[in-house]
């Protein structure tokens, strides 16, 4: 269709774009001075301009978790600030609606499925999170080697696998407690619509982040506090035994890493996503 050509509900380019959500096709638009001031003042039959049709739920098949939908859905009305700012002042509809008390309306139901989804990974991590931590914490008390009587000092203090170690295990403490901390922090925060846009998924991200971290460091002391127990007895097959202790790690990585580069992607990118083609008239 021509840029000021309309279908049988009265919407052009613009209105369609928005509502089937093109963000190349408006990014386009919104280059092209000329058409600022007449195509994207537009409203349809319903009196709804491009900021009515945004504030609407899209389509929700293309997103795996409620979060990251609504997290976009934000995004999505969040361009209106890149759009001309004299077409956006409150304007209703022939309901007597405005943008926001529609938005608010429509996305009330997944806000709350968000927040369950949040709330359900955030339990489930902390309580890794803790697991992790008591043992990590059990671990300090008895360094590998043990203690020598005389000097009450590590017996493999200058040894490098019990620097390793120790580095090691205090990478882990300090990455867990914040892990822990994070998620507590999601637990007992007061979820709000605008929050899933950056706060909430940035909490995420950091809290996934810290736990990794923590579980790799955990698992790298592991290995190094048994090589003191069977270096000499396995010798070279050490290194293989410590191969097949990285197998949780890697099974961790391919249950959780797409939705942690999900959550990655969708809080760092910009431009909001193309789900589905722009019907045509």
């Amino acid at each position: 269709m021509a840029i000021h050509d309309v279908d049988h509900q009265k919407k052009n380019i613009v209105l369609l774009a928005v509502e089937n959500r093109q963000p190349h096709i408006c990014g386009l638009l919104l280059r092209k001075a000329v058409l600022k001031d007449t195509a994207f003042w537009h409203v349809d039959e319903d009196g709804n301009s491009a900021l009515h049709l945004v504030a609407k739920l899209g389509y929700s098949g293309a997103y795996p978790f409620a979060a990251v939908q609504m997290q976009w859905e934000l995004k999505w009305y969040q361009l209106r600030n890149s759009a001309p700012r004299n077409n956006y002042f409150i304007r209703y509809n022939k309901e007597g609606k405005t943008a926001t008390e529609i938005f608010r309306e429509s996305h009330q139901e997944l806000t709350s499925k968000g927040g369950k989804w949040l709330n359900t990974i955030s339990y489930s991590c902390s309580v890794v999170a803790t697991l992790v931590a008591a043992v990590s914490f059990a671990t300090t008390a008895t360094p590998p080697g043990g203690i020598k009587e005389d000097s009450s000092k590590p017996t493999f203090e200058r040894h490098l696998w019990f620097l390793i170690y120790v580095v090691s295990l205090l990478i882990a403490l300090v990455f867990l407690v914040t892990s822990m901390v994070t998620f507590l922090a999601m637990l007992t925060t007061r979820l709000k619509m605008e929050d899933f846009e950056r706060r909430l998924p940035r909490k995420l991200l950091l809290g996934l982040t810290c736990l990794f971290i923590s579980i790799r460091a955990m698992l790298v002391y592991f290995c190094d506090t048994h090589f003191f127990l069977i270096k000499d007895v396995l010798e070279d097959s050490a290194f293989t035994v410590y191969a097949l202790a990285c197998l949780p790690i890697i099974i961790l990585a391919v249950a959780q890493f797409p939705l942690y580069f999900l959550l990655l992607w969708s809080t760092f990118q910009a431009m909001p996503q193309c789900h589905f083609t722009l019907q045509t008239y």
